[in-house]
This record gives C-alpha cells, sequence and structure tokens, in this order.
C-alpha cells in the first residue's frame, strides 16, 4: 500500500458532497459473469481487490463440533469469502448483518445462528466488486461503508437501503463509519480524514485538519521513530465508546491517537521492541496492544499513554490478531490457526480455549455486541457464535 506521490492536505472545510442520482444494476447479469472473477481479497483491514461470488441460498448448517463456550456457525457462502464486520440493530438484537469480501452481505433474524444472504439493488452494479468494510446501527438507523467507495444508509433496521453519493476527493479508502444519532454517522479513511455528517450522508464535515501524512510531515523532527518511512495509511484503526481513537501506521512502526476537539492526529513512539499487529480499547478505557509474533500488552494506566507491560499468553507461537472485551473483567482473544484465549480478570492472565484448536483458519475478529452476544470472525468464512 505503500505510495510515493505526495498526499494534499485535507482541509477544514472540505466541500460537501452533492446528492446524485443512486445507480441500481442487474442482478442477474452480475450473476452470469460472476464465475469469471478471479482475485481473493485478504483479512482486514485496508486496499484489498475482491470480486464476486455467487451465493448458495442454503441456510446455515449446525454447528458439527461444539467448542466450550463458542459453536461456529456454518453461512452460505463461498469459503474464499473474508468476513469483515457484523452488526445489529439495538431494539432487535435477533436482527443482524454480516459483511465480507465479494460482495458479500448476509442477514440473521434469529440472532446469528442462521444467516442468508442479502441483495441490495442499489448496491448491485457489473462494473465494481465491493469489499464490504464496516457497518454500523444506531436504533433503527444503520450505515454501511465499502470499497470501491460506497456508503448505504437504512432508516428502517435494514429493510431499505438507500445509496448515498460520495465525493470523488475523499482523501483515501472508507474503513470505518460509526453511526452516532438521528441521520447522523462519523466515518474515517485509511489516510486518516475524519468525517461527520448530521443530514443523512448529504454533507460531510472534516472533524481533522488535515492527512496523517500532513501530519508527520511537520512533526517527523519531534522524534516519532520510523516516521520518515511511513507511508501515509491505517494497517488498523479502532474507536472507544467515547469517541476516542487509535490506529496503527501501516508499518507497525509506531502508532497515533485522536479525540474529539483536536486538530491532527497525535503520533506515539511505539514502547516495545517489536513492531505493532493491532491496538485498542479495554472496558476499563485502557489500551491493549499486540505485537508481530504473538505478544500482547496491556497500558498500565487508563486513557491515552505510551506505557505498557506484557503479559503472558500461551498463543503456541502464533499470532495474535485480535481482543474483544465483554465485560471489564472478560475478555476474549484471536489469533492465527485457531488461537482462542480468556482472560477473567482484565488481562492479567488468559487461559487458551482448546477446543478451538480443531478449526483450520487464522480468527482476526473479536466483536461482542452485548454481554451476551459476541462473535469471532475467521478467514474462508469462519464465523463463531458465543453461547453465553
Amino acid at each position: 500500500m505503500a505510495s510515493s506521490h505526495k498526499i494534499l492536505l485535507l482541509p477544514h472545510n472540505f466541500p460537501p458532497s452533492r446528492l446524485a442520482p443512486c445507480r441500481t444494476a442487474n442482478i442477474n447479469r452480475r450473476q452470469l459473469i460472476a464465475d469469471t472473477a478471479a482475485a481473493i481479497a485478504l483479512p482486514p483491514l485496508l486496499g484489498v481487490t475482491t470480486t464476486t461470488t455467487t451465493l448458495s441460498p442454503l441456510p446455515a448448517k449446525a454447528d458439527e463440533v461444539p467448542l466450550s463456550e463458542w459453536e461456529r456457525v456454518f453461512l452460505p457462502i463461498d469459503p474464499g469469502v473474508v468476513l469483515l464486520d457484523i452488526a445489529f440493530v439495538p431494539d432487535d438484537p435477533s436482527h443482524g448483518f454480516l459483511l465480507g469480501t465479494r460482495q458479500t452481505i448476509l442477514e440473521t433474524k434469529d440472532g446469528g445462528s442462521t444467516w442468508a444472504p442479502r441483495y441490495i439493488a442499489s448496491a448491485e452494479e457489473e462494473d465494481f466488486n465491493y469489499r464490504f468494510n464496516s457497518i454500523s446501527f444506531k436504533g433503527k438507523e444503520g450505515w454501511i461503508i465499502g470499497k470501491p467507495a460506497i456508503l448505504l444508509h437504512t432508516s428502517d433496521a435494514g429493510e431499505n437501503w438507500q445509496r448515498i453519493p460520495l465525493s470523488s476527493q475523499l482523501p483515501g479508502d472508507m474503513v470505518y463509519i460509526k453511526a452516532t444519532g438521528e441521520n447522523s454517522a462519523e466515518m474515517v479513511t485509511d489516510e486518516g480524514a475524519i468525517y461527520i455528517t448530521s443530514n443523512k450522508g448529504y454533507n460531510w464535515k472534516a472533524a481533522i485538519q488535515e492527512t496523517v501524512s500532513a501530519t508527520l510531515n511537520r512533526t517527523v523532527s519531534s522524534g516519532i521513530s520510523g516516521a520518515s518511512y511511513y507511508t501515509g495509511t491505517f494497517s488498523t484503526v479502532n474507536r472507544s465508546p467515547d469517541g476516542r481513537y487509535v490506529a496503527v501506521s501501516s508499518r507497525g512502526n509506531f502508532y497515533l491517537t485522536w479525540e474529539p476537539g483536536q486538530a491532527y492526529w497525535q503520533p506515539h513512539n511505539r514502547a516495545v521492541a517489536r513492531r505493532i499487529q493491532s491496538m485498542g480499547w479495554r472496558s476499563d478505557g485502557g489500551l491493549w496492544l499486540l505485537v508481530r509474533g504473538g505478544g500482547l500488552y496491556l497500558s498500565k494506566d487508563t486513557g491515552l499513554t505510551e506505557d505498557f507491560e506484557e503479559v503472558s499468553v500461551q498463543s503456541r507461537g502464533f499470532g495474535i490478531l485480535d481482543v474483544g472485551y465483554r465485560s471489564q473483567d472478560e475478555a476474549w482473544a484471536a489469533g492465527g490457526s485457531g488461537i482462542l484465549l480468556k482472560t477473567t480478570n482484565g488481562g492479567k492472565t488468559w487461559i487458551r480455549d482448546k477446543a478451538a484448536d480443531n478449526i483450520a483458519a487464522n480468527l482476526y475478529s473479536v466483536k461482542f455486541i452485548n454481554d451476551n452476544q459476541g462473535f469471532v470472525l475467521g478467514n474462508d468464512g469462519v464465523l463463531l457464535k458465543y453461547l453465553g
């Protein structure tokens, strides 16, 4: 994803996008050409081209090998599909959506036990094969973003989706969206642009004054290690419930943070020897940090900090890719070759769920919808459902 071209500054008063007619594709025509597609997408987060696949209409199967606290849900998708995000309607936890590569959108009406393909006419085009990156709901209002640039909005809990036009001058690819209120959302691109809308996505206002590359060009003399090699994109980005962000540079050599009201991203040197794999927020407001090769670190304090300490984990030499907190004390970590770890004391000690060793897939996303509803996403269409 490295690029040698110069990144232009992102103006604070970036011109809002304007309405344009939504395009509707011929679904039958798309299905006829689906078998000629050739590229396969890689796991999250950024910059991967995908192709279309024909989804099977068969319902999901029951789990064949139960895990101790999780069950596998078999999905009606091609094995090459990479799952990227999952969300449920807050007022109806039985109703949710699952996104992925190859234009994949699945819908459940029973809390995630079974899934069926969902086709959205305004997102079906012959010339594009969308990778749907992120989905979010607030009440009955929901948003989906993808690559190539596409923005979908619903105001009736996903029964109907409307395509919202976007400006062609958007810096970077959209990688994350968060529903924040009625007709309101917050969107992030892989170049560090943060936009907010309060009129259903027809206009967007920049919440930050410049891209990350521009920030680093100004602050490279401040001592941020590796900044001169920065490519201008994030590898991961994670938002806290109160609106703070932590993002990892594409090379993993440092990380950045942003809080509402700040004009720029704040770069931070990594406090560990190995490169950073991913970072995120604990339930108590502190940070967790994963390094390449399987290391797990926790910040010593809550909030934004550069002070971390390593925690011993039984990763069997495989990398840990994500951490999800079910409560302040209980969390789960997932990684390569079916690694699944659990803590019941906030992350001080971890125990491996050995039953997950039977799953021949990399598990790269842990997401708890609420205390009783959680999911783990993996490559080759692997989905685990929390049993509680």
